[in-house]
């Protein structure tokens, strides 16, 4: 993912707690209204955040509580960075972990975490390591939004 220095950025930390997943939705699309998206793109970076915060609760903590670090880069072409970080337990296998279906979370988890963020964004990167935690790198591409003056 590319490096150049983003138009706007903004960074958040928060307790891993439930109640903080829809904060983090709310706090994406807030920050993203100043690039006027389509609803369905608001909606696909909402999703995407919301998957990352909740496996950062569920997962990357599970029974205790941690920080979420939530940064948002844009950048000149419309691409829009999203990192979603924990400190928690880590991801052995970041490749099974990304295969559908598969979750730690027990019976009540879908295990579609991260499937649901590839088809909402489009570029996706898991890094993880035992123990130390787990970042999620997203990217996406905003549409030109055409307006008419008068």
């Amino acid at each position: 993912m590319k490096t150049e220095k983003p138009v706007n950025e903004m960074k958040t930390v928060f307790p891993s707690c439930s109640a903080n997943e829809s904060f983090a939705r709310a706090a994406a699309a807030a920050f993203l209204a100043q690039l006027d998206p389509t609803l369905e793109e608001l909606n696909d970076v909402r999703t995407a955040v919301s998957e990352a915060v909740t496996n950062c609760i569920v997962h990357g903590y599970r029974d205790t509580i941690g920080q979420v670090t939530l940064i948002l880069r844009f950048y000149e072409d419309r691409r829009v960075s999203v990192t979603v970080r924990d400190r928690g337990c880590g991801i052995p296998d970041v490749p099974l972990a990304m295969e559908p279906l598969y979750t730690t979370g027990g019976a009540e988890r879908a295990g579609l975490g991260f499937a649901v963020m590839e088809s909402c964004m489009d570029k996706l990167r898991v890094s993880s390591r035992p123990g130390k935690g787990t970042t999620v790198t997203m990217e996406k591409r905003l549409s030109r939004r055409i307006t008419h003056g008068g």
